[in-house]
């Protein structure tokens, strides 16, 4: 029964394309921002602007270290944190900032510069391999390059935008546009070049779901996909 779901899932995927539901590849966005940052509602809004292309996948994540500063992040988590820490030494960088933008895993920028995000875009490769079809409790992951090992990330956001009223810290008396809110990021397992299946975190009402597969320890982005 699991060689067969195999073959089928292996079908599907070459059917499917490098996204799921046959869509385009696209550039993953990860923009690392905080409400105690004064320095991070350009980049929010920059991320909100990225919201309608349909060659992109933004995805907010809130940092937690800027908390100290009087405001708590109402959406920091420190696994997001974390997530930032991992990427520096392999982007070249000596820490975490905000506001930061990871394009594809592979290019660290200041995302509050709109320009700059415009032609780090323009110059990006998306990959497109493997393929990714989202079920409705797995994700199915297509054959690639055999022995090449990489993560599968789940991530589910808010697709809206949510604004949020800061009482404290560097944005005191600010209302703060957010988009593509990380709530939750889960590593479902390992994929090693072969096609397989992992299974779906169950997303709270309103949530949309987003795959990473993505080179251990902060390394680029293969393929991502969303529902």
């Amino acid at each position: 029964m699991l060689l067969r779901s195999v073959a089928a899932l292996a079908v599907s995927l070459a059917v499917a394309g490098p996204a799921a539901s046959g869509e385009r590849a696209v550039n993953v966005v990860e923009l690392f921002t905080s409400q105690g940052c004064s320095s991070c509602p350009p980049a929010n809004a920059n991320l909100i602007r990225l919201r309608g292309r349909p060659d992109v996948l933004p995805l907010s994540f809130s940092v937690t270290y800027w908390d100290r500063l009087g405001w708590k992040d109402v959406f920091g988590q420190e696994k997001f944190t974390e997530r930032q820490r991992v990427y520096e030494p392999a982007l070249g960088e000596r820490g975490p900032f905000t506001p930061q933008m990871v394009i594809n895993g592979r290019v660290s920028i200041v995302g509050n510069h709109q320009p700059e995000v415009e032609d780090t875009l323009a110059a990006a490769d998306p990959g497109q391999v493997p393929a990714i079809a989202i079920g409705a409790r797995t994700v199915g992951v297509g054959a690639g390059a055999k022995g090449r090992l990489a993560d599968v990330w789940v991530a589910l956001y808010e697709p809206d935008v949510i604004e949020v009223a800061v009482k404290r810290g560097e944005n005191t008396g600010r209302t703060l546009p957010h988009a593509n809110v990380v709530r939750e990021l889960f590593r479902v397992g390992t994929w090693n070049g072969a096609a397989a299946e992992f299974p779906r975190p169950k997303a709270a009402s309103g949530l949309k779901t987003a795959v990473l597969v993505q080179e251990p320890d902060g390394g680029p982005i293969l393929s991502a996909a969303t529902d």
